[in-house]
C-alpha cells in the first residue's frame, strides 16, 4: 500500500484534472517497465503521454510520425495458401491505450491470429510481416516462443520491412527463416528502462511529496526523489536478467552461442542487411513481394526430407529445425533453410493431390 500527500492538496487536484488521472497508469507503465525497443522511439513516447496527460492531443497521423508506429489493425491476409500476419508499430501485450497512443501490435493478439492460421489446414505457410521498433518486453518471451514451437508444423518465414528492432527482432527469429528487404534494418538486441526524476520540478512549482508505505523497497525508483545506489543496482539486475533472456533465445533461435550474440549481432546497434546477413542475424535479402513468389512458385520443385533438430534453451526436444546461418556460411545455410521451405511445401501439395493429410 502507498499513500500519497502534498503540501498544496487542492492544487495538486487541480493539477490532476481527469485527463491526467487518466494517464497515472500509462505515465507509470511507461517509466516503470522493462523495454525491448529503439530507445529513442521509448523517449518520444514517455513525451507523447506525458503530453497528453496535459491534455495536449495529437491526431493519429502526428503520434505515427513521431513513434513510427503503424497501427495493425489490417487482418492477416492470404496470398494463395499462404497467411500473412502483419507485425506493425510498438510491441505491447495487450491492446490497450497505450497501443492506441502509440500504434502498434498487441502480443496477445498477435498470437491469437498465429493460432489460427497454424491451426488451419487451408494454409500452407504462414508470412510474419515485420515493421516495429520494438516495444515492452511482457509477452514478447511468450509469444517468441509460440512461434518457434510452431516450427516443423508448416514453414514459417518472417520479414523485416522495413524494421525489425528490439523485441520484434527477437519475435522474428523465432520463425523457421528471416529475410530482410534491401533497404531494412535489424537488431537493436537489448533492453532499456527510463526512470524520470521530478523532484527538483516540483520543487521548483512549490509542491512536496511525501510518500507513505509499508514493505523495504515499495517505493523505490519512485520519480519524486532521485534515484538511489540500492534501486539502481536493482534496476540494473533486472536489466540483465531480461537482456540474458533476450540474447539466450535469439542465439537458440539463429543456431548460434550466445557469447555470438553478445559480441557479434551489433551490440545494441541495428545492422543493414548486407552486414544483417553477413553477422547470420538473417537468412537473406528479400522483397515481401518476392518472398511470396518464392514460396507460392517452387511449391512442388522438391520430394520432401526431414530437416535436422536442435535443441532449444531448455535443453527438451524440440521441433525440426535447420541451423542457423554464421560469417562463414550465411549463403550455404540459407540455401538448405530455402530447399526445406519448399519441401514442406512441396508435401503438403502433394498430400492435397494424392487425398491424403498431414
Amino acid at each position: 500500500m502507498t499513500r500519497m500527500t502534498g503540501d498544496s492538496v487542492s492544487e495538486l487536484d487541480d493539477l490532476a484534472a481527469p485527463a491526467m488521472r487518466r494517464y497515472d497508469h500509462i505515465i507509470e507503465a511507461v517509466f516503470g517497465s522493462v523495454w525491448a525497443i529503439l530507445p529513442e522511439k521509448l523517449y518520444t513516447i514517455a513525451e507523447i503521454v506525458k503530453m497528453r496527460a496535459r491534455g495536449i492531443t495529437f491526431s493519429a497521423e502526428e503520434i505515427e510520425s513521431r513513434t513510427g508506429g503503424r497501427p495493425a489493425r489490417r487482418p492477416a491476409s492470404r496470398r494463395g495458401a499462404i497467411a500473412v500476419l502483419p507485425l506493425y508499430g510498438v510491441i505491447s501485450q495487450r491492446m490497450n491505450l497505450m497501443t492506441a497512443i502509440s500504434g502498434g501490435t498487441s502480443t496477445e493478439m498477435f498470437a491469437a491470429a498465429f493460432r489460427e492460421v497454424i491451426a488451419d489446414d487451408g494454409i500452407e505457410a504462414v508470412v510474419i510481416d515485420i515493421d516495429s521498433p520494438g516495444g515492452s518486453v511482457f509477452g514478447v518471451q511468450e509469444l517468441a516462443q509460440e512461434i518457434f514451437d510452431a516450427r516443423g508444423r508448416k514453414p514459417i518465414v518472417a520479414i523485416a520491412d522495413s524494421m525489425a528492432a528490439s523485441a520484434a527482432y527477437w519475435i522474428g527469429t523465432a520463425a523457421g527463416e528471416f529475410v530482410l528487404t534491401p533497404s531494412g534494418m535489424v537488431g537493436s538486441i537489448g533492453v532499456v528502462s527510463v526512470h524520470e526524476d521530478m523532484s527538483r520540478n516540483l520543487e521548483m512549482e512549490g509542491f512536496k511529496i511525501t510518500l507513505i508505505s509499508a514493505g523495504k523497497f515499495k517505493t523505490e525508483g519512485n520519480p519524486y526523489e532521485p534515484l538511489g545506489e540500492e534501486a539502481r543496482a536493482y534496476a540494473q539486475q533486472m536489466m540483465n536478467d531480461y537482456y540474458g533472456r533476450f540474447v539466450d533465445a535469439v542465439a537458440r533461435n539463429r543456431g548460434v552461442l550466445s557469447d555470438a550474440v553478445r559480441s557479434g549481432f551489433g551490440e545494441g546497434r541495428m545492422v543493414t542487411s548486407a552486414d544483417a546477413v553477413r553477422m547470420g542475424m538473417v537468412d537473406g535479402i528479400e522483397t515481401l513481394p518476392q518472398l511470396l513468389a518464392r514460396m507460392g512458385g517452387r511449391a512442388e520443385a522438391v520430394e520432401t526430407t526431414p530437416p535436422p533438430t536442435v535443441p532449444p534453451i531448455d535443453g527438451s526436444t524440440q521441433s525440426p529445425l535447420p541451423p542457423a546461418a554464421g560469417p562463414e556460411n550465411a549463403d550455404g545455410q540459407r540455401d538448405r533453410r530455402v530447399r526445406l521451405l519448399d519441401m514442406e511445401l512441396a508435401a503438403r501439395a502433394a498430400g492435397r493431390k494424392g487425398g491424403g493429410g498431414e
